[in-house]
């Protein structure tokens, strides 16, 4: 990143993510949405994490300063015992994969996440935590086909797994046509015996 140029910006979050095998769980309980409602526009399953902190759009030179810290954290914790369940809606527009497992845990993180990207000088905007992974997003006169694909999903409870990395992600979301990529611009492993 350090040959952009200093006007260069990035959107950017702070995540965790599922492993590839609890990501093809949720998919095979998907199948029967993706079939009949091919219309929605489904995240790519690649893409699939769970958002502790947004930070938006920054300048690239705002990004670097995060790395040590964000290390740090990941270094000092252990990995979070997680799990997928059910799924939901907001305002039948993004269709979304509930969260199980140590939940507790996650607030703590993402609280530690939050306070750390304020240290490190960077504004945060601070909404409240829901956790969830996000699926799929209606385009309009679609709404109906989030709420029957939530409905789907309402007996989904997927085995547990361990978080076992922290993600620091950038993402061209508005950025031309096509879906939302996501990159990790680096993620670190949770190392650590505490909390």
């Amino acid at each position: 990143m350090s040959d952009q140029s200093t006007d260069a910006t990035i959107r950017v979050f702070i995540a965790l993510a599922p492993p590839d095998d609890a990501k093809d769980e949720l998919a095979a309980a998907l199948r029967p949405a993706y079939e009949a409602y091919p219309a929605l526009r489904w995240n790519r399953i690649e893409d699939w994490h769970i958002t502790l902190a947004f930070l938006g759009e920054l300048p690239v030179r705002a990004v670097p300063p995060l790395r040590d810290p964000l290390a740090a954290l990941a270094a000092s914790r252990r990995p979070l015992e997680l799990g997928l369940r059910g799924g939901g809606h907001f305002d039948e527009r993004v269709l979304w994969s509930g969260i199980d497992g140590d939940v507790e845990g996650l607030h703590l993180l993402a609280t530690r996440v939050r306070t750390l990207v304020t240290e490190c000088g960077i504004p945060f905007e601070g909404r409240p935590l829901r956790p969830h992974l996000t699926l799929a997003r209606a385009r309009r006169g679609a709404e109906s086909a989030i709420a029957d694909s939530a409905a789907g999903l309402a007996g989904f409870s997927g085995r547990p797994w361990p978080a076992a990395r922290l993600h620091l992600v950038g993402s061209n979301f508005g950025r031309g046509p096509g879906p939302i990529r996501y990159q990790d611009i680096e993620s670190w492993p949770f190392e650590g015996a505490g909390d």
